[in-house]
């Protein structure tokens, strides 16, 4: 049963300003006007305004400003300008009620320095009662524990590395399990994200750990970054994903899958035997621990030497899709398409 419509406002890594980080989601079952929710934030009115010029019927008859007034909350996985842009410029235009900012603490801290009267007007407060601001910093932490953001949807956050600075050292980001409440599934968001190969201090692993009882029955739709094509030497990764270490960061995944799996087994046969089922010929068997998965790829920068024929994230997604078969991993390797809608 499907259980969110999303549509991709923005899914490159930049540095166009026309195509960043930026989805909006709705329950299946919910009309758009009852409520979005903006998973990231990084183009905003003018890049969702030039979507709907062309084609008037993706949010139904709601034109941008309806569209963006209608967001009860953001999440934001961190606080760089490619994921908040939007938000940034459009918060002295937004109606209806009061709009909540989900994100880690630091992040919220970050996203606070821009609204300061310096940089931009302050728009946002952390105060629960002051409505006079039009945003609330409503910050989420990483546990166990899923929020409920919306009616009828649940978000865990975990942290991720997305690099290092001189300023902060490790920099941190998330990842989203967003939970649809009455059906239990789920879909899981990278914000950028750097390999766990690179870092003294691992994260992602324990994401995928999360994740992997879950694949492919409860879970069965992940985005992820993959920035650069290729080849990229590791040095200038600066904090995110390439093809060979998004594929090795998926046998991870694949892995912890496998072992969920065996110890649901293991668990299993220490219960009454039953009488077994005939199995039935025509039943299907998967083939790879992650068959059954879609993965969207997502934040690939754009070929600004255009040292290549076709769109830079068709380019990268077939490269993961090579590796990713040439690992019989058994997932399905997509990219996010701007303009279009995604039913999870």
């Amino acid at each position: 049963m499907p259980t969110f419509d999303l549509v991709v406002v923005g899914s490159g890594g930049g540095p166009y300003e026309t195509n960043l980080s930026s989805y909006l989601f709705k329950p299946c079952d919910a009309s758009w006007t009852d409520g979005i929710i903006a998973l990231e934030a990084g183009s905003g009115i003018g890049t969702l305004h030039q979507l709907i010029s062309r084609d008037a019927t993706l949010f139904g008859d709601l034109s941008a400003t309806q569209v963006y007034s209608r967001i009860r909350c953001f999440l934001i996985s961190h606080a760089h300008l490619d994921h908040v842009n939007g938000l940034i410029l459009s918060a002295g235009s937004f109606n209806g009620p009061r709009k909540r900012i989900h994100a880690a603490q630091r992040a919220l801290e970050c996203l606070e320095t821009v609204f300061s009267d310096r940089v931009w007007p302050n728009l946002a407060s952390w105060d629960v009662n002051d409505d006079a601001h039009k945003l609330l910093y409503d910050p989420l932490k990483f546990d166990r524990d899923y929020r409920t953001v919306f009616r009828d949807v649940s978000v865990n956050m975990m942290p991720v590395l997305h690099g290092t600075n001189e300023t902060l050292g490790e920099y941190e980001s998330s990842a989203f399990f967003v939970r649809h409440d009455p059906s239990g599934k789920e879909f899981l968001f990278f914000g950028d994200v750097s390999p766990d190969s690179l870092t003294a201090t691992p994260r992602t692993i324990a994401v995928w750990r999360a994740a992997a009882r879950k694949i492919p029955d409860t879970l069965s739709t992940l985005f992820i970054e993959c920035s650069w094509p290729s080849g990229r030497q590791d040095e200038h990764l600066y904090g995110h994903l390439s093809p060979e270490h998004l594929a090795d960061e998926l046998v991870a995944l694949a892995a912890e899958v496998t072992q969920a799996r065996l110890a649901r087994n293991d668990d299993a046969s220490s219960l009454p035997k039953r009488k077994k089922r005939r199995p039935n010929s025509s039943e299907a068997t998967p083939s790879g621990p992650l068959a059954g998965l879609r993965i969207y790829i997502v934040h690939c920068k754009e070929d600004l030497e255009r040292k290549y024929s076709r769109p830079i994230h068709h380019v990268i997604r077939d490269q993961v899709r090579v590796l990713v078969q040439a690992k019989n991993l058994g997932a399905e390797v997509l990219s996010a398409e701007q303009g279009m809608t995604i039913t999870i």
